[in-house]
């Protein structure tokens, strides 16, 4: 079971979540990435590895890697990050053989996804725009709730509410197309009111300003000199103001892990018997 490998398409915080408990569960892990990723808590997210050139979450390290680097960066124990939007990796069967490679779906695009050209015995999909026995094996549910992290294996997840959990001031978003520049780190306490970042539109206007809605710490952020669009999520302020939870995976994305790895196992044990 510990020689299969587990292919996570997406690095953001929730896939990461995901990513940690396969690796701490002895499977090998790969992550596949945008070339500019806008996860927002960076902090833990192994995404981040495609800026930093590598990224340590908790215990583990993800590093920024090329396809021929793949194996190496297994053996040493840390977490390969492929820029591969595409996920032409699952089309090379020298590195990800369709007998022992199990494929996660952790973009979180909650739209129905294209399929791929190439079939693997296990694909799971987080959250919505997934349908068990349609487009993938087995789904994750995402949403909050008595049902986050139950895995389906036949319908779907959820429908998007569309809203943040808990208090929607905290989602940051941004006011118009254009690029970031971030003032505050991650972790550093924010004052109701205080600029966080500015914005330069695409188009002929003055710099927006983005400030936090309350006290409390900034809980993520999209890396500055970023593009961004109208709408998108680009940051999270948490009241609890207390910085050590930065460097934590979320409860969430633990619990949606737990139900990626429910799945990989009952995969397993089914095949078994």
């Amino acid at each position: 079971m510990q020689n299969k490998l587990i292919v996570i398409r997406g690095g953001g915080d929730l896939a990461s979540g995901v990513a940690l408990r396969l690796h701490h569960a002895g499977f090998s892990v790969i992550i596949l990435e945008l070339d500019t990723p806008l996860m927002v808590r960076r902090s833990v997210s192994f995404a981040d590895a495609v800026y930093q050139g590598h990224r340590r979450v908790e215990d583990v390290t993800a590093r920024l890697v090329s396809a021929d680097q793949i194996m190496v960066t297994l053996e040493v124990g840390e977490i390969p990050v492929l820029v591969d939007p595409q996920a032409n990796i699952l089309r090379n069967q020298f590195v990800t053989s369709p007998q022992s490679t199990i494929v996660v779906d952790a973009r979180l695009l909650k739209t129905t996804p294209e399929l791929l050209d190439v079939k693997f015995p296990l694909y799971i999909g987080l959250g919505p725009g997934f349908v068990a026995g349609e487009n993938c094996t087995a789904v994750i549910e995402t949403r909050r709730g008595h049902t986050m992290g139950r895995v389906y294996w036949r319908g779907s997840a959820q429908s998007d509410s569309g809203e943040p959990e808990g208090d929607r001031r905290r989602v940051l978003r941004a006011p118009a197309d254009g690029a970031l520049d971030v003032h505050v780190e991650i972790g550093e306490h924010v004052k109701e009111g205080q600029v966080i970042a500015t914005l330069q539109p695409e188009i002929a206007m003055d710099d927006f300003t983005i400030v936090s809605p309350f006290d409390g710490i900034l809980r993520g952020m999209i890396h500055s000199n970023v593009r961004v669009t109208r709408g998108l999520k680009i940051g999270d302020v948490d009241r609890r103001n207390d910085p050590a939870l930065c460097a934590l995976v979320s409860d969430k994305a633990l619990a949606v892990g737990g139900g990626v790895l429910e799945a990989v196992l009952a995969f397993f044990k089914n095949a078994e018997e």
